[in-house]
């Protein structure tokens, strides 16, 4: 299928590891120009050279833990090079933790590093895309939009607010042929993944090993995803053939998710 995306500009946040690299390499292997961004030079750098076609490409180095900074970065390339059509926000999960035990810090920072910086990142980049008649942003977060994990207290908390924030511009750009919508992961082999199996490994006194096999219990697929599984949703969403899907969760997560 030619997704219609060839020669187009995007921006792929937490592009260094796991969902995020995936996604920019198949949208580089469709013919994209992507900018990494993530905040990690070398990382970045080698990424950079393991996409196809590399001279087409380039890297931001941002910290999402200061979206001002964040927006002015992306402002000045915008200024200097070219606007974006494709936005991707992918930032790393909040640590695991019970809702009680948060602190406001907590709180405050995982509500900066998610949901302001998609906000400014849009402010950004909406411009460029209305006048193109052509924008597609697409949010990675978390199946708990739909259904709260236990023991990601803060992630529930702020992933939602994320939802919410997107369904509402969802329905702000649409008249201009932007679309905004929600990847929703679910067990996927990730850093992070592997965060969560240590830590409930360790809170039920099992092995690494045990612990993962029970997980992938937890899912009809009985496996984890792999980082191009989902990204390939999320690639689809960035697309022209997704023109008229806006607004929406998807969970990609092996059928795991109950709600509808």
């Amino acid at each position: 299928m030619n997704l219609g995306i060839q020669n187009k500009y995007a921006l792929v946040c937490g592009s260094t590891a796991g969902i995020g690299k995936a996604t920019a390499t198949i949208l580089a292997e469709e013919g994209v120009n992507v900018t990494l961004l993530a905040r990690n030079e070398e990382k970045l750098k080698a990424v950079l050279v393991s996409l196809p076609n590399p001279e087409k490409h380039s890297y931001l180095v941002a910290d999402f833990s200061n979206p001002v900074d964040l927006k002015q970065l992306v402002e000045k390339s915008i200024a200097e090079n070219h606007g974006f059509h494709i936005v991707i926000n992918n930032t790393g999960g909040p640590r695991s933790g019970n809702l009680l035990d948060a602190t406001l810090a907590q709180f405050e920072e995982t509500f900066t590093m998610h949901l302001k910086c998609n906000h400014v990142l849009a402010q950004a980049t909406i411009p460029f895309m209305k006048s193109q008649c052509f924008g597609r942003i697409v949010n990675v977060i978390s199946t708990s939009v739909k259904e709260p994990i236990p023991g990601l207290g803060v992630s529930n908390t702020i992933r939602g607010a994320v939802a919410n924030w997107s369904k509402t511009l969802a329905d702000e750009v649409a008249a201009f042929g932007i679309t905004v919508n929600n990847v929703l992961p679910g067990f996927t082999e990730t850093e992070r993944l592997n965060e969560i199996i240590k830590i409930k490994a360790s809170i039920e006194n099992r092995s690494f090993d045990e612990m993962a096999e029970i997980m992938k219990h937890y899912t009809p697929a009985k496996r984890f995803a792999k980082p191009e599984e989902t990204a390939n949703a999320i690639v689809f969403l960035a697309s022209e053939k997704a023109s008229y899907i806006n607004g929406i969760n998807v969970p990609v997560d092996g059928g795991r998710t109950k709600s509808l």
